[in-house]
């Protein structure tokens, strides 16, 4: 996922190929894991913060060390540093706790199958919600949460529709498609699947 993320948000806006930024976010990605697994759960919100910290300092040292137009060079910043913080925030899901995201999960997939289906736009909208909370409730009997799930999963379900609204942005792509219109949903419900997965435990 957060290599899909790194590669498709890259291609989102126009620049490709980009594989030092590429390389760069997803490497912030992979850190980010690391250090969330070796402080613990309870230290997730440190571990996050201070890879992104850090992450942003690399990027800056990236693009001074660049030779093109000084515009070009500003875009780049802030595309690697935008693919770098998506990135390292969907290390989320290893600090959430485990039935926030089987419920999380579950909703993102309804509710993008929802947000497929021949509805016109606000009807489309409301059952992907609808779905995404029903699979709240499912994720939960199957989980033994119960139906305090319902709420991450309305969360992620929100946060997947934004997500799919930002990777149809550059609808024709095919790749992005493949990417960013896959990953971008569940990297955005990560950091909301944190929040509203701690009254779960």
């Amino acid at each position: 996922m957060q290599a899909l993320t790194a590669a498709g948000w890259f291609r989102l806006n126009g620049m490709w190929p980009a594989r030092q930024g590429i390389a760069l976010a997803f490497a912030g990605g992979l850190a980010a894991d690391s250090v969330l697994l070796a402080a613990g759960r309870e230290h997730a919100p440190a571990a996050i913060i201070g890879t992104l910290g850090v992450w942003v300092l690399l990027a800056l040292v990236l693009q001074l060390r660049s030779h093109a137009p000084a515009d070009e060079r500003m875009y780049g910043l802030m595309a690697t540093i935008a693919s770098a913080a998506l990135t390292i925030v969907a290390a989320g899901f290893l600090a959430a706790a485990p039935d926030a995201v089987a419920a999380g999960g579950a909703a993102v997939a309804v509710a993008a199958l929802a947000r497929a289906l021949p509805l016109p736009g606000a009807a489309s909208a409301a059952v992907a919600l609808l779905a995404a909370a029903g699979a709240g409730i499912a994720a939960g009997a199957v989980t033994g949460a119960g139906t305090e799930a319902v709420l991450p999963a309305l969360g992620a379900g929100v946060c997947a529709l934004v997500g799919l609204r930002v990777a149809s942005y550059d609808y024709p792509s095919r790749f992005v498609h493949m990417t960013a219109g896959v990953a971008l949903p569940l990297t955005a419900a990560a950091p909301i699947v944190y929040l509203l997965g701690r009254a779960l435990g």
